[in-house]
Formats: structure tokens, C-alpha cells, sequence
């Protein structure tokens, strides 16, 4: 089911904060304290919780907090769906016109969301997105040395010049990641994908930090073979891509 843009509150909002979870009940309430300890006095903002079919207390501990603050909402999956359809759930209801995204796993800190949205906001409509990367990783060795196989495929295939895509630290305007055509995975092709649309990508180096609680929900090799195909469709997307027609309307005045 969709979810309509509250317009009544959309000029109350400056920017939507969207955390994709699923079981992460134990991590609710510190996050969303760093969350409004980086942004509280900064922005008109709120804060999106997308609850991908938790079947843990995720939601009750939404509940709780939302009693104490009215800028905190929770959008739920009946199912679990994916981080990528998560993600767009939470842009699809954000009421800002900048959204800026991390994980609820309290491996990305909020401490980095204001240089994310501050860079977007410096970059006017030249800058499509502001992508957080990794320094200092907290993974185990194995995870690490999958993702430096996993970036260095997909940037050799698509050339995106993005050494880290799997950062959920990410900030862009809303109205543009809706023009990204969806799929499965979306979010962890999102910088070829702006620079298909002619835009250019920020880079802000973020610090990584351990897991407070609980296990990965979004795993690897659950999704390897989809990634395959995904990297392989984007490729497809790119290649096929024409310039974009440069239009205006043609009145009897003229």
C-alpha cells in the first residue's frame, strides 16, 4: 500500500530522516538520542523509522519513544521486504525535501548527518547525492575482504568513482531519488545511478563503529547472486541512457 505526502505538514519539514530496521529493538532508543543530539537546533526534521517486518519488540520500543517526541514516525512493512524497498518506503512518506538515510544497527553514527545535509544544501541542483565513506571499519576481516571484492567489481564495471557504497550514511533530495528507477538493491547503486542522471556525487569520509546489539539482518551471500544480476542491470541502464531532451512549451506569443 502507498503511502501518501502528508502536504498540511510538508512546509513544517526541512528534512526526513529514514532508518531502514528489522530486529533491532535493542538499538531504538540510543539512535534515536544521537539522531536528535546531531540535529536538534539545526533543521526543522524528523525522524522516519521504516520497520521491515520486525518480529522482535522493534515496534513497541517505536511506540514508546514516539509518546515523547511527535517528530519521530514509524512506517511498517507487514513483511519483511528488503532494506532497499525500506529505504524507499521511508522517502516515499518523508515530508522533507532533503532525506538523509542511515542504518538502525548503530554501526553509522549521527554525529555525520549534518556535513551529509549541509553538503547537499551547498551543492544546490549540481550535487545529487552526499555519500558517507567508510574509514576505520568495524567489521570482522571476512566481511571486510568481501566488500573490497564487492566495491572493486561493481566500480570496475560501472566506473562510479565510489569506493564504498555500502555506507548508510546518505543524504540527497527527495524528489530526486524518486526519479531513480526502483529495484531490489537499489541503494547500493545509487551513485552510478545519479551519475546517469547527470548529477554529481559528494563524498564525506565517516567513521565506523561496532554493532551495539543484535546480529545483521541484511546479509551476504543471501544476496550475492541477486547482486550479480543487479550489477549487471545497471550496467544495462547505463549503457542504454540517452541524453535528456531539453524541453519548452510553445505558446501562440511566440
Amino acid at each position: 500500500m502507498s503511502v501518501e505526502l502528508p502536504s498540511s505538514d510538508t512546509a513544517a519539514v526541512a528534512v526526513s530522516i529514514v532508518v531502514p530496521v528489522r530486529n533491532e529493538a535493542e538499538n531504538v532508543s540510543p539512535l534515536i538520542a544521537e539522531i536528535v543530539a546531531a540535529l536538534d537546533g539545526r533543521w526543522a526534521y524528523e525522524i522516519i523509522y521504516v520497520n521491515d517486518g520486525s518480529t522482535d519488540a522493534t515496534a513497541e520500543r517505536l511506540a514508546a519513544v514516539m509518546k515523547q517526541r511527535a517528530n519521530l514516525r514509524q512506517i511498517r512493512h507487514a513483511t519483511s521486504s528488503g532494506q532497499s524497498a525500506a529505504v524507499r518506503s521511508g522517502v516515499r512518506a518523508a515530508r522533507g525535501t532533503i532525506v538523509a538515510t542511515l542504518d538502525g544497527d548503530g554501526q553509522n553514527n549521527p554525529a555525520f548527518l549534518p556535513d551529509l545535509i549541509s553538503t547537499i544544501e551547498k551543492g544546490g541542483d549540481r550535487v545529487g547525492l552526499a555519500a558517507g565513506q567508510r574509514v576505520g571499519r568495524k567489521d570482522t576481516g571476512f566481511k571486510k575482504i568481501q566488500s573490497r571484492i564487492a566495491n572493486g567489481v561493481r566500480s570496475a564495471i560501472l566506473r562510479d568513482g565510489t569506493r564504498d557504497t555500502g555506507c548508510g550514511l546518505k543524504a540527497f533530495r527527495r524528489e530526486v531519488f524518486l526519479m531513480m528507477p526502483y529495484f531490489d538493491g537499489l541503494h547500493r547503486f545509487l551513485p552510478a545511478l545519479m551519475r546517469r542522471e547527470g548529477y554529481e556525487i559528494a563524498y564525506v569520509d565517516v567513521i565506523d563503529r561496532p554493532r551495539r546489539s543484535g546480529v545483521s539482518n541484511y546479509g551476504f551471500f543471501d544476496r550475492l547472486w541477486i547482486g550479480i544480476m543487479d550489477l549487471a542491470g545497471v550496467w544495462w541502464l547505463i549503457r542504454r541512457k540517452q541524453p535528456t531532451p531539453v524541453v519548452t512549451e510553445v505558446t501562440c506569443h511566440d
